[in-house]
Protein backbone atom coordinates (compact mmCIF):
# COMPACT_ATOMS: atom_id res chain seq x y z
CA UNK A 1 0.00 0.00 0.00
CA UNK A 2 1.48 3.40 -0.94
CA UNK A 3 2.19 5.67 1.99
CA UNK A 4 1.74 9.42 2.27
CA UNK A 5 5.07 9.67 4.08
CA UNK A 6 7.41 8.02 6.53
CA UNK A 7 5.77 7.46 9.87
CA UNK A 8 7.60 8.07 13.14
CA UNK A 9 6.60 8.89 16.67
CA UNK A 10 6.52 12.25 18.40
CA UNK A 11 5.81 11.72 22.07
CA UNK A 12 2.90 9.28 22.05
CA UNK A 13 1.48 10.35 18.68
CA UNK A 14 2.46 9.31 15.17
CA UNK A 15 3.79 11.91 12.75
CA UNK A 16 4.36 11.76 9.01
CA UNK A 17 6.98 13.16 6.71
CA UNK A 18 5.72 15.77 4.25
CA UNK A 19 6.70 14.54 0.77
CA UNK A 20 5.22 17.46 -1.17
CA UNK A 21 6.96 18.42 -4.42
CA UNK A 22 6.60 21.78 -6.17
CA UNK A 23 4.25 21.94 -9.18
CA UNK A 24 4.64 24.81 -11.64
CA UNK A 25 3.38 23.67 -15.03
CA UNK A 26 3.53 27.10 -16.69
CA UNK A 27 6.87 28.12 -15.14
CA UNK A 28 5.26 30.89 -13.12
CA UNK A 29 8.27 30.99 -10.83
CA UNK A 30 9.91 33.02 -13.59
CA UNK A 31 7.40 35.79 -12.83
CA UNK A 32 8.38 35.91 -9.16
CA UNK A 33 11.14 37.92 -7.55
CA UNK A 34 13.93 36.53 -5.42
CA UNK A 35 12.11 37.91 -2.37
CA UNK A 36 8.96 36.00 -3.34
CA UNK A 37 10.86 32.75 -3.77
CA UNK A 38 12.76 33.13 -0.50
CA UNK A 39 9.53 33.83 1.38
CA UNK A 40 7.86 30.82 -0.20
CA UNK A 41 10.74 28.48 0.57
CA UNK A 42 10.95 29.66 4.18
CA UNK A 43 7.23 29.15 4.77
CA UNK A 44 7.22 25.83 2.93
CA UNK A 45 10.08 24.54 5.07
CA UNK A 46 8.27 25.67 8.22
CA UNK A 47 5.03 23.97 7.15
CA UNK A 48 6.88 20.75 6.39
CA UNK A 49 8.66 20.71 9.75
CA UNK A 50 6.08 22.23 12.10
CA UNK A 51 2.60 21.75 10.58
CA UNK A 52 2.48 18.61 8.45
CA UNK A 53 3.80 16.23 11.12
CA UNK A 54 1.08 17.18 13.62
CA UNK A 55 -1.89 18.54 11.68
CA UNK A 56 -3.76 15.27 11.17
CA UNK A 57 -3.63 14.59 14.90
CA UNK A 58 -4.87 18.05 15.82
CA UNK A 59 -7.64 17.91 13.23
CA UNK A 60 -8.66 14.47 14.42
CA UNK A 61 -8.94 15.77 17.99
CA UNK A 62 -10.58 19.06 16.91
CA UNK A 63 -7.81 20.90 18.76
CA UNK A 64 -6.04 24.08 17.73
CA UNK A 65 -2.21 24.02 17.77
CA UNK A 66 -2.01 27.40 19.48
CA UNK A 67 1.75 27.00 19.93
CA UNK A 68 2.04 27.67 16.17
CA UNK A 69 1.04 31.32 16.59
CA UNK A 70 4.59 32.10 17.67
CA UNK A 71 6.05 30.22 14.73
CA UNK A 72 3.75 32.04 12.32
CA UNK A 73 5.10 35.30 13.70
CA UNK A 74 8.68 34.15 13.34
CA UNK A 75 8.24 33.35 9.63
CA UNK A 76 6.59 36.73 9.02
CA UNK A 77 3.09 35.44 8.32
CA UNK A 78 1.33 38.18 10.30
CA UNK A 79 0.85 41.28 8.17
CA UNK A 80 3.66 40.50 5.70
CA UNK A 81 2.64 43.33 3.35
CA UNK A 82 2.27 45.96 6.09
CA UNK A 83 5.11 48.47 6.69
CA UNK A 84 8.28 47.39 8.43
CA UNK A 85 8.17 50.49 10.64
CA UNK A 86 5.40 48.78 12.62
CA UNK A 87 7.30 45.52 12.94
CA UNK A 88 5.69 43.96 9.87
CA UNK A 89 7.19 42.38 6.76
CA UNK A 90 7.18 45.32 4.38
CA UNK A 91 6.76 42.93 1.44
CA UNK A 92 4.42 43.26 -1.52
CA UNK A 93 0.99 41.73 -2.09
CA UNK A 94 2.30 38.83 -4.17
CA UNK A 95 4.54 37.79 -1.29
CA UNK A 96 1.53 37.96 1.02
CA UNK A 97 -0.43 35.73 -1.35
CA UNK A 98 2.40 33.23 -1.68
CA UNK A 99 2.71 32.96 2.09
CA UNK A 100 -1.03 32.27 2.40
CA UNK A 101 -0.77 29.63 -0.34
CA UNK A 102 2.01 27.77 1.45
CA UNK A 103 0.18 27.92 4.78
CA UNK A 104 -3.04 26.56 3.30
CA UNK A 105 -1.17 23.73 1.66
CA UNK A 106 -0.50 22.74 5.25
CA UNK A 107 -4.05 23.40 6.43
CA UNK A 108 -6.80 25.95 5.81
CA UNK A 109 -7.13 26.46 9.56
CA UNK A 110 -3.48 27.44 9.90
CA UNK A 111 -3.88 29.91 7.05
CA UNK A 112 -7.01 31.24 8.75
CA UNK A 113 -5.08 31.85 11.97
CA UNK A 114 -2.61 33.98 10.01
CA UNK A 115 -4.97 35.76 7.63
CA UNK A 116 -7.37 36.82 10.39
CA UNK A 117 -4.47 38.22 12.39
CA UNK A 118 -2.96 40.04 9.42
CA UNK A 119 -5.86 41.00 7.16
CA UNK A 120 -8.74 41.46 9.58
CA UNK A 121 -7.01 42.73 12.72
CA UNK A 122 -3.69 44.32 11.79
CA UNK A 123 -4.85 45.72 8.46
CA UNK A 124 -7.83 47.73 9.82
CA UNK A 125 -5.65 49.09 12.63
CA UNK A 126 -3.08 50.14 10.02
CA UNK A 127 -5.64 51.46 7.51
CA UNK A 128 -8.09 53.18 9.86
CA UNK A 129 -6.32 53.46 13.20
CA UNK A 130 -4.59 56.40 14.82
CA UNK A 131 -0.82 56.56 14.94
CA UNK A 132 -1.01 55.80 18.65
CA UNK A 133 -3.09 52.67 17.97
CA UNK A 134 -0.68 51.52 15.27
CA UNK A 135 2.33 51.91 17.56
CA UNK A 136 0.57 50.23 20.47
CA UNK A 137 -0.84 47.16 18.74
CA UNK A 138 0.83 46.37 15.40
CA UNK A 139 4.34 45.42 16.61
CA UNK A 140 2.91 43.08 19.25
CA UNK A 141 0.46 41.53 16.78
CA UNK A 142 3.25 41.04 14.22
CA UNK A 143 5.42 39.36 16.85
CA UNK A 144 2.62 37.07 18.01
CA UNK A 145 2.67 38.65 21.47
CA UNK A 146 -1.00 39.54 20.97
CA UNK A 147 -3.58 37.43 19.15
CA UNK A 148 -6.52 39.14 17.49
CA UNK A 149 -9.90 38.36 15.97
CA UNK A 150 -12.43 40.19 13.80
CA UNK A 151 -16.04 40.72 14.82
CA UNK A 152 -18.42 41.39 11.92
CA UNK A 153 -20.67 38.37 11.31
CA UNK A 154 -23.66 38.12 13.62
CA UNK A 155 -25.95 35.18 14.46
CA UNK A 156 -28.71 36.60 12.23
CA UNK A 157 -26.61 38.64 9.80
CA UNK A 158 -24.00 36.79 7.78
CA UNK A 159 -24.18 37.68 4.10
CA UNK A 160 -25.93 40.95 5.00
CA UNK A 161 -23.50 42.65 7.38
CA UNK A 162 -25.32 45.97 6.95
CA UNK A 163 -28.15 44.47 9.00
CA UNK A 164 -25.98 44.29 12.11
CA UNK A 165 -27.66 44.94 15.44
CA UNK A 166 -24.52 45.11 17.59
CA UNK A 167 -24.50 48.69 18.77
CA UNK A 168 -22.70 51.33 20.81
CA UNK A 169 -24.05 54.24 22.80
CA UNK A 170 -22.09 57.32 23.77
CA UNK A 171 -21.15 57.48 27.45
CA UNK A 172 -18.78 60.41 27.78
CA UNK A 173 -15.22 59.21 27.31
CA UNK A 174 -16.36 55.71 26.28
CA UNK A 175 -18.92 53.79 24.28
CA UNK A 176 -21.20 51.15 25.79
CA UNK A 177 -21.13 48.13 23.50
CA UNK A 178 -23.90 45.51 23.29
CA UNK A 179 -24.48 42.64 20.89
CA UNK A 180 -22.97 39.39 19.67
CA UNK A 181 -20.82 38.10 16.84
CA UNK A 182 -20.70 34.55 15.48
CA UNK A 183 -18.23 32.26 13.67
CA UNK A 184 -15.20 34.22 14.81
CA UNK A 185 -11.81 32.60 14.09
CA UNK A 186 -9.34 32.88 16.99
CA UNK A 187 -11.91 34.47 19.33
CA UNK A 188 -11.54 32.10 22.32
CA UNK A 189 -7.76 32.66 22.42
CA UNK A 190 -7.67 36.29 21.25
CA UNK A 191 -6.29 39.13 23.33
CA UNK A 192 -8.08 41.79 21.27
CA UNK A 193 -11.03 41.91 18.89
CA UNK A 194 -11.61 44.44 16.13
CA UNK A 195 -15.38 44.82 16.42
CA UNK A 196 -17.80 46.60 14.13
CA UNK A 197 -20.94 48.12 15.63
CA UNK A 198 -23.62 50.67 14.78
CA UNK A 199 -23.64 53.94 16.70
CA UNK A 200 -26.66 56.05 17.65
CA UNK A 201 -26.49 57.89 14.33
CA UNK A 202 -26.51 54.63 12.39
CA UNK A 203 -22.85 54.85 11.42
CA UNK A 204 -20.63 51.76 11.49
CA UNK A 205 -17.74 52.13 13.91
CA UNK A 206 -14.71 49.91 14.33
CA UNK A 207 -13.18 49.53 17.78
CA UNK A 208 -10.54 47.52 19.57
CA UNK A 209 -12.06 45.51 22.41
CA UNK A 210 -9.56 43.96 24.81
CA UNK A 211 -9.82 40.71 26.71
CA UNK A 212 -10.69 41.40 30.33
CA UNK A 213 -13.07 44.27 29.66
CA UNK A 214 -16.08 43.71 31.88
CA UNK A 215 -19.02 42.16 30.03
CA UNK A 216 -16.88 40.77 27.17
CA UNK A 217 -16.75 37.00 26.65
CA UNK A 218 -15.73 34.70 23.79
CA UNK A 219 -17.19 31.19 24.15
CA UNK A 220 -15.84 28.51 21.85
CA UNK A 221 -18.00 26.83 19.19
CA UNK A 222 -17.78 23.02 19.30
CA UNK A 223 -18.93 20.26 16.97
CA UNK A 224 -17.32 21.48 13.75
CA UNK A 225 -16.60 18.96 11.00
CA UNK A 226 -14.57 21.60 9.14
CA UNK A 227 -11.54 23.70 10.13
CA UNK A 228 -11.13 21.36 13.07
CA UNK A 229 -7.58 22.54 13.77
CA UNK A 230 -8.73 26.16 13.95
CA UNK A 231 -10.37 27.60 17.06
CA UNK A 232 -13.72 29.30 16.41
CA UNK A 233 -16.07 31.06 18.79
CA UNK A 234 -18.50 33.83 19.48
CA UNK A 235 -18.05 37.36 20.79
CA UNK A 236 -20.60 38.46 23.37
CA UNK A 237 -20.86 42.05 24.61
CA UNK A 238 -22.99 42.96 27.60
CA UNK A 239 -22.64 46.64 28.45
CA UNK A 240 -18.93 46.59 27.64
CA UNK A 241 -17.34 49.96 28.27
CA UNK A 242 -14.93 50.64 25.39
CA UNK A 243 -12.76 53.77 25.77
CA UNK A 244 -13.09 56.18 22.84
CA UNK A 245 -9.34 55.99 22.39
CA UNK A 246 -9.94 52.41 21.22
CA UNK A 247 -12.23 53.50 18.38
CA UNK A 248 -10.68 53.49 14.89
CA UNK A 249 -10.91 57.14 13.78
CA UNK A 250 -10.39 56.63 10.05
CA UNK A 251 -13.77 55.24 9.01
CA UNK A 252 -17.44 55.39 10.05
CA UNK A 253 -19.24 53.31 7.43
CA UNK A 254 -19.47 49.81 5.97
CA UNK A 255 -16.44 50.71 3.87
CA UNK A 256 -14.33 49.82 6.91
CA UNK A 257 -15.19 46.15 7.31
CA UNK A 258 -15.69 45.61 3.58
CA UNK A 259 -12.18 46.89 2.87
CA UNK A 260 -10.85 44.40 5.39
CA UNK A 261 -12.84 41.58 3.79
CA UNK A 262 -11.29 42.35 0.41
CA UNK A 263 -7.84 42.02 1.95
CA UNK A 264 -8.77 38.67 3.47
CA UNK A 265 -10.47 37.40 0.32
CA UNK A 266 -7.36 38.21 -1.66
CA UNK A 267 -5.36 35.94 0.66
CA UNK A 268 -7.95 33.19 0.34
CA UNK A 269 -7.75 33.34 -3.47
CA UNK A 270 -4.07 32.43 -3.14
CA UNK A 271 -4.51 30.12 -0.16
CA UNK A 272 -7.01 27.78 -1.80
CA UNK A 273 -4.43 26.99 -4.48
CA UNK A 274 -2.24 25.58 -1.74
CA UNK A 275 -4.93 23.13 -0.63
CA UNK A 276 -5.50 22.11 -4.24
CA UNK A 277 -1.78 21.60 -4.81
CA UNK A 278 -1.50 19.36 -1.76
CA UNK A 279 -4.40 17.19 -2.96
CA UNK A 280 -2.98 17.02 -6.48
CA UNK A 281 0.51 16.18 -5.23
CA UNK A 282 -0.81 13.35 -3.09
CA UNK A 283 -3.01 12.00 -5.90
CA UNK A 284 -0.19 12.13 -8.46
CA UNK A 285 2.21 10.28 -6.16
CA UNK A 286 -0.44 7.72 -5.20
CA UNK A 287 -1.31 7.07 -8.85
CA UNK A 288 2.30 6.13 -9.58
CA UNK A 289 2.63 3.85 -6.55
CA UNK A 290 -0.76 2.15 -6.34
CA UNK A 291 -1.07 -0.89 -8.60
CA UNK A 292 -4.23 -2.53 -9.88
CA UNK A 293 -4.61 -5.03 -12.74
CA UNK A 294 -0.87 -5.43 -12.83
CA UNK A 295 0.24 -1.81 -13.27
CA UNK A 296 0.13 1.64 -11.58
CA UNK A 297 -3.31 3.22 -11.75
CA UNK A 298 -1.65 6.35 -13.16
CA UNK A 299 -1.28 4.43 -16.41
CA UNK A 300 -5.03 4.23 -16.95
CA UNK A 301 -6.73 6.79 -19.16
CA UNK A 302 -9.40 7.85 -16.66
CA UNK A 303 -6.81 8.49 -13.94
CA UNK A 304 -4.70 10.51 -16.34
CA UNK A 305 -7.80 12.49 -17.32
CA UNK A 306 -8.39 13.40 -13.68
CA UNK A 307 -4.76 14.37 -13.09
CA UNK A 308 -4.50 16.37 -16.33
CA UNK A 309 -7.65 18.32 -15.51
CA UNK A 310 -6.39 18.96 -11.97
CA UNK A 311 -3.11 20.53 -13.05
CA UNK A 312 -4.92 22.50 -15.76
CA UNK A 313 -7.33 24.06 -13.28
CA UNK A 314 -4.54 24.72 -10.77
CA UNK A 315 -2.50 26.45 -13.46
CA UNK A 316 -5.44 28.65 -14.43
CA UNK A 317 -5.96 29.59 -10.78
CA UNK A 318 -2.26 30.35 -10.37
CA UNK A 319 -2.38 32.73 -13.33
CA UNK A 320 -5.51 34.39 -11.97
CA UNK A 321 -3.91 34.90 -8.56
CA UNK A 322 -0.65 36.19 -10.01
CA UNK A 323 -2.40 38.77 -12.19
CA UNK A 324 -4.54 39.83 -9.24
CA UNK A 325 -1.34 40.24 -7.23
CA UNK A 326 0.15 42.50 -9.90
CA UNK A 327 -3.00 44.63 -9.83
CA UNK A 328 -2.94 44.72 -6.02
CA UNK A 329 0.67 45.89 -6.03
CA UNK A 330 -0.36 48.71 -8.36
CA UNK A 331 -3.34 49.61 -6.14
CA UNK A 332 -5.70 48.69 -8.98
CA UNK A 333 -7.26 45.44 -7.77
CA UNK A 334 -10.99 46.00 -7.30
CA UNK A 335 -13.21 44.29 -4.75
CA UNK A 336 -15.09 42.64 -7.62
CA UNK A 337 -11.89 41.27 -9.14
CA UNK A 338 -10.92 39.86 -5.75
CA UNK A 339 -14.37 38.26 -5.42
CA UNK A 340 -13.98 36.55 -8.78
CA UNK A 341 -10.63 35.06 -7.79
CA UNK A 342 -11.84 33.95 -4.36
CA UNK A 343 -14.93 32.26 -5.81
CA UNK A 344 -13.13 30.58 -8.70
CA UNK A 345 -10.12 29.34 -6.79
CA UNK A 346 -11.97 27.91 -3.81
CA UNK A 347 -14.45 26.09 -6.08
CA UNK A 348 -11.49 24.77 -8.06
CA UNK A 349 -9.83 23.49 -4.89
CA UNK A 350 -12.97 21.68 -3.72
CA UNK A 351 -13.38 19.99 -7.10
CA UNK A 352 -9.76 18.86 -7.05
CA UNK A 353 -10.07 17.54 -3.50
CA UNK A 354 -13.05 15.42 -4.55
CA UNK A 355 -11.28 14.06 -7.62
CA UNK A 356 -8.16 13.35 -5.59
CA UNK A 357 -10.26 11.41 -3.10
CA UNK A 358 -11.48 9.17 -5.92
CA UNK A 359 -7.94 8.48 -7.12
CA UNK A 360 -7.00 7.47 -3.58
CA UNK A 361 -9.99 5.13 -3.44
CA UNK A 362 -10.91 3.98 0.05
CA UNK A 363 -7.61 5.25 1.42
CA UNK A 364 -8.73 8.75 0.52
CA UNK A 365 -11.16 8.88 3.43
CA UNK A 366 -8.46 8.10 6.01
CA UNK A 367 -6.08 10.47 7.73
CA UNK A 368 -3.20 8.57 6.19
CA UNK A 369 -3.67 11.16 3.42
CA UNK A 370 -4.65 14.85 3.64
CA UNK A 371 -7.54 14.73 1.18
CA UNK A 372 -10.61 14.56 3.42
CA UNK A 373 -9.18 17.14 5.80
CA UNK A 374 -8.68 19.58 2.93
CA UNK A 375 -12.12 18.78 1.52
CA UNK A 376 -13.86 19.42 4.83
CA UNK A 377 -11.87 22.61 5.41
CA UNK A 378 -12.73 23.97 1.99
CA UNK A 379 -16.44 23.58 2.72
CA UNK A 380 -15.92 26.39 5.23
CA UNK A 381 -13.59 28.40 3.03
CA UNK A 382 -16.19 28.45 0.24
CA UNK A 383 -18.64 30.00 2.71
CA UNK A 384 -16.65 32.41 4.86
CA UNK A 385 -15.53 35.88 3.76
CA UNK A 386 -18.48 35.90 1.36
CA UNK A 387 -20.29 32.77 0.20
CA UNK A 388 -19.86 31.22 -3.24
CA UNK A 389 -23.21 32.67 -4.36
CA UNK A 390 -22.60 36.11 -2.90
CA UNK A 391 -19.37 36.40 -4.86
CA UNK A 392 -21.24 35.41 -8.00
CA UNK A 393 -23.69 38.26 -7.39
CA UNK A 394 -20.82 40.67 -6.75
CA UNK A 395 -19.49 39.84 -10.21
CA UNK A 396 -22.98 40.09 -11.67
CA UNK A 397 -23.51 43.50 -10.12
CA UNK A 398 -20.12 44.66 -11.38
CA UNK A 399 -20.74 43.70 -15.00
CA UNK A 400 -24.39 44.76 -15.24
CA UNK A 401 -24.58 47.67 -12.80
CA UNK A 402 -27.79 46.12 -11.43
CA UNK A 403 -28.12 45.11 -7.77
CA UNK A 404 -29.54 41.57 -7.40
CA UNK A 405 -28.94 41.27 -3.66
CA UNK A 406 -32.36 42.50 -2.57
CA UNK A 407 -34.72 40.76 -4.92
Amino acid sequence: MPSNGTESTHGTRSVREDRYQHHDYYLLDELLSTEHLLARDAVRDWVKSEVSPIIEDYANRAACPVHLFKGLAEIGAFGPSLPAEYGCGGMDEIAYGIIMQELERGDSGIRSMASVQGSLVMYPIYKFGSEEQKRKYLPKLAAGELIGCFGLTEPDHGSNPAGMVTNVKDDGDAYILNGAKMWITNSPVADIAVVWARDEEGKIRGMIVEKGMKGFSAPEIHGKWSLRASVTGELVFEDVRVPKQNVLPGVSSMRGPLTCLSKARYGIAWGAIGAALDCYDSALRYSKEREQFGRPIGGFQLTQKKLAEMITEITKAQLLAWRLGVLANDGRATAAQISMAKRNNVAMAIDIAREARQIHGGMGITNEYPIMRHMMNLESVITYEGTHDIHLLITGHDITGLDAFKG
